[in-house]
């Protein structure tokens, strides 16, 4: 399914948390949350819409390869005299400067999403916020996993719900867990709904899937958009019902 539909779901499944689970506050935040939650899964998949935001800085790859290139060359030169360990630090430098040119697209947004998912987990560490770590080893592992498969079950569903726990505690916002966790699995069971399915049992085998969307096709985005409007108005009409006039 589509990066939009999967975000009009999760923020749909938002709107459902926010006015049908009893003790949840509405929160505008929260719901944004879903919507954020429910583009987490595709982490996986390097031309997915939240790996392109949250790898806008693919750039500063290249240009850290190129600076670690020139930093090595500038320490050969000023501080070693001419010899084998100097020829050494050379090779590497071409080497850094070699790998910055070679990266290109989907390399290039892997290791931004690495290092910006180790950047969070060193700010989690010094700040002492378990779930800050937890949510950078997430972003910084999911794009060398294979597309659909281990942000795709149920067991990435639950970290994922327990990050949304522990941010919980730490920061005092009731209702992380349930937008995370909602939001979370309403992309899983969006992508049940397309003839690839989803393991959610991995690394049991088992594929669970009803085959009704072919993600891509003029077909399968009408549909999209169908249970898009479909959900959204089922959501309506349950939150207006429980609302105390």
């Amino acid at each position: 399914m589509r990066g939009s539909s999967h975000l009009a779901i999760g923020l749909i499944t938002g709107v459902a948390v926010a006015g049908l689970v009893p003790g949840i506050p509405f929160s505008l935040a929260g719901i944004a949350l879903a919507g954020f939650s429910s583009l987490a899964p595709d982490l996986d998949h390097p031309d997915s819409r939240l790996s392109k935001r949250l790898g806008f800085t693919q750039n500063y790859v290249r240009w850290a390869f190129a600076a670690g290139a020139l930093a090595l060359a500038a320490y050969a030169y000023l501080q070693l005299g001419p010899g084998s360990e100097q020829r050494l630090y050379y090779t590497a430098a071409l080497a850094f400067g070699l790998i910055g040119v070679g990266l290109q697209g989907g390399s290039a947004r892997k290791l931004a999403l690495l290092f910006t998912g180790l950047g969070t987990v060193v700010a989690g560490l010094y700040t002492e916020q378990l779930w800050l770590s937890l949510l950078g080893t997430f972003i910084a592992m999911a794009p060398f996993t294979t597309h659909r498969s281990l942000t795709h079950t149920i067991w990435a569903t639950a970290l994922w719900t327990y990050i949304g726990y522990l941010a919980d505690q730490h920061l005092g916002w009731r209702g992380i867990a349930q937008y995370a966790g909602a939001g979370y699995v309403s992309h899983l069971v969006a992508d049940t709904l397309t003839k690839a399915g989803v393991r959610w049992l991995l690394p049991l085998p088992f594929c669970f899937k009803i085959p009704l969307i072919s993600t891509g096709s003029a077909t399968g985005n009408m549909l999209e958009v169908g249970i898009c409007a479909g959900y959204g108005l089922l959501v309506l009409g349950l939150v207006v019902g429980n609302m105390r006039f």
